[in-house]
């Protein structure tokens, strides 16, 4: 993968010199301040707004893809990243060029050191690195400009910095436990914090809930005059089967059966999914009373990509990179590889970022595990490599757990391990998981294939712009730097954002001179 240009390099720098994107600020008057300075671009499209727990980067790509596949022009914000910060801000599937992401930071930057001094001036936090993006995000979308806008929730809902949108729809995949430090101890705590994206008059989408989280949703879906879609009562996935690549799924949306279609996805979880997005895009394109076109459904589904979600990145010995990172997550992709894949002896590469739920990790991920292999990846907020090890032994036992410090050598290792230990039946298989960062740089290790980018035409016209090749050997990358944030951590980061503004100041303004 080629590495980061270093315009986009200095945005980051400064992006990330911001409050990190974990301190949620209880707030959205900074974020609707930038955007009016800005002229309000979030009302410029319709948008579909998708929260929840898991599952929401998934169905943001589906609807993203089923609206393109429509002839819309299509704006997509997701969170976190794989590999470059580019990935949250897409048109057209594309993610934003690394220059066209740096001129889209320009462009915007005299409205940020506004709203920063102001923020400042009432003794506030200056805008977050999330906040920056949402407002980055919804410009671009206006700019391009794009006919409908897929945008996920970041943490939560009521205060995340995507919820200054009017959505058309909003979508809430389940709910289950996750950052209770920020939303609540239960889950009745949290569907209340998540049903803050709902909107008077609107559609909701909700998927599969537990029974505490369901009646929070209802009610404040009812006190809204919210159309409350849910799955299992109005709309269902109605069969499924494996496939070669993927499944083969039955969707009962609101106007239609859609009955045999392919979806390149492994696990049942990504048919809910899957279920999800149609009936959003029915509910946007036509109220849920107009059935979607079979043809156009089939290529847009056939054609659904989810990175680092149960991604097989090697066939022999089998490597599977899963970003599941919670107990639920985890629990999804447990049943997805026991159904999708045949191992006999199959070799975990874990490693889990401080705060999570570690131990129902290593838990749901015994039964199925031979052996595995405990790291850490780049992330600073990576848990100690000794205590996730003295929690995998508790779980596991003494014999079946390996350390690895770093995660180019846990890979090694586990592919060793699972190419001994499969003898039987399918053979030996590594899955990599508990963390986006570690699915993140395994993908990298592994030569996941690069992306083509969105870029900003002479003419401001939005188009394709190929991704530069590597032709390395995947191998080659072992002792590359496998994150743009790996070199910008601390005063690092501080002075290169230094040094980018006066550099961007030397060019004459945020435009660096363009008209």
């Amino acid at each position: 993968m080629s590495a980061p240009s270093p315009r986009l390099r200095a945005a980051y720098a400064e992006l990330l010199a911001r409050t990190p994107e974990n301190a949620v600020q209880p707030r959205l008057g900074p974020v609707r301040r930038a955007l009016e300075l800005l002229g309000d671009p979030h009302l410029a499209y319709p948008v579909v707004h998708v929260g929840g727990t898991n599952g929401k980067t998934s169905t943001a790509r589906i609807a993203e893809r089923l609206l393109r596949e429509h002839d819309l022009r299509t704006g997509r914000f997701t969170s976190p990243h794989l590999h470059s910060v580019t990935e949250r801000i897409c048109v057209d599937g594309l993610p934003l060029a690394d220059d066209a992401f740096a001129d889209l930071h320009e462009d915007v930057a005299p409205v940020l050191a506004l709203v920063d001094g102001e923020l400042r001036a009432a003794d506030e936090v200056p805008l977050t690195y999330f906040e920056t993006l949402a407002v980055m995000a919804f410009a671009a979308f206006a700019e391009a400009p794009v006919d409908v806008a897929v945008v996920e929730v970041g943490l939560g809902g009521t205060w995340d910095a995507t919820n200054v949108v009017e959505s058309a729809v909003q979508v809430l995949t389940p709910i289950s436990l996750d950052h209770t430090d920020l939303l609540g101890d239960t889950v009745e705590e949290i569907a209340g914090e998540k049903a803050g994206i709902l909107r008077r008059d609107a559609i909701a989408v909700v998927g599969l809930q537990p029974e505490g989280a369901a009646d929070v949703l209802r009610e404040r879906a009812a006190a809204l005059r919210t159309r409350y879609v849910a799955e299992g009562e109005h709309v269902t996935v109605a069969g499924r089967t494996t496939a070669v690549g993927g499944q083969v799924v039955a969707l009962q949306g609101l106007a239609a059966r859609y009955e045999d279609v392919f979806l390149p996805l492994h696990g049942e979880h990504q048919a809910h999914n899957a279920l999800l997005a149609v009936v959003a895009v029915e509910a946007l394109l036509g109220g849920g009373e107009r059935a979607l076109d079979g043809a156009v459904l089939e290529a847009a589904l056939g054609d659904v990509a989810a990175p680092g979600r149960l991604e097989v990145l090697r066939p022999s010995p089998l490597v599977v990179v899963d970003a599941a990172h919670n107990p639920a997550g985890v629990e999804s992709l447990v049943a997805a590889m026991d159904e999708a894949f045949s191992v006999s002896h199959a070799v975990g590469v874990v490693g889990v970022l401080e705060g999570k739920d570690a131990e129902g990790v290593l838990a749901l991920l015994e039964p199925v595990l031979a052996e595995v292999v405990v790291t850490r990846s780049s992330s600073p907020r990576a848990l100690d490599v000794d205590d996730l090890a003295d929690l995998a032994r508790d779980v596991f036992g003494e014999e079946r757990v390996h350390v690895a410090t770093q995660l180019p050598e846990a890979l090694t290792r586990a592919v060793e391990l699972a190419d001994v230990g499969g003898d039987g039946e399918g053979g030996g298989g590594v899955l990599v998981t508990g963390s986006v960062t570690v699915a993140a740089e395994a993908r990298q290790l592994l030569g996941a294939p690069v992306v083509d980018r969105a870029s900003r035409d002479a003419d401001g016209t939005w188009g394709g712009d190929d991704g530069a090749d590597d032709d390395r050997d995947p191998l080659a990358l072992l002792g590359d730097p496998l994150a743009l944030d790996d070199d910008l951590d601390g005063e690092d980061a501080e002075d290169l954002a230094d040094r980018a503004r006066d550099e961007r100041d030397d060019r004459g303004g945020p435009s660096g001179g363009r008209p």
